[in-house]
């Protein structure tokens, strides 16, 4: 779906930096830090304009948090089935040791956790590090 479309269906005002980090999450295969997004700017941008798109795409469930083991916090796109409320991407993450990239593995599921009575779960992550197929 072409970004200015994606934007329009999430409720979100349609800019020429959100069509822009929209247009860079597209064409990644790995999570984005700030800092990825920020250098791969072609247009000048500041650090709150960017911080503020990324938490409107999160908002309203375009992108996910991805966590690595440095707590550097990286985004990645959901899936059709995250909704403005909830985010539903209970899915294995992968970062690799030798080039870095933080990859969403989405066809591997976290395994449900049977809490204690009392304890409700909102969310899951599972980071897997190891060597990527490129850096093997």
């Amino acid at each position: 779906m072409e970004a200015a479309s994606l934007l329009k269906k999430y409720g979100l005002r349609i800019t020429d930096i959100r069509i822009i980090i929209l247009e860079l999450f597209k064409s990644s295969e790995v999570a984005l830090s700030e800092q990825n997004i920020e250098k791969q700017l072609t247009t000048t941008c500041d650090r709150v304009t960017v911080y503020r798109t990324l938490k409107s795409f999160l908002d309203k469930g375009l992108v996910h948090k991805v966590l690595d083991e440095g707590n550097i916090v990286k985004y990645a796109l959901c899936g059709s089935h995250c909704e403005e409320d909830k985010h539903h991407h209970e899915h294995v993450h992968f970062k690799c040791n030798t080039c870095g990239a933080t990859i969403c593995l989405e066809n591997i599921p976290i395994q449900k956790v049977n809490l204690p009575e009392g304890f409700e779960q909102e969310e899951s992550n599972l980071l897997v590090l190891g060597t990527c197929k490129n850096c093997n």
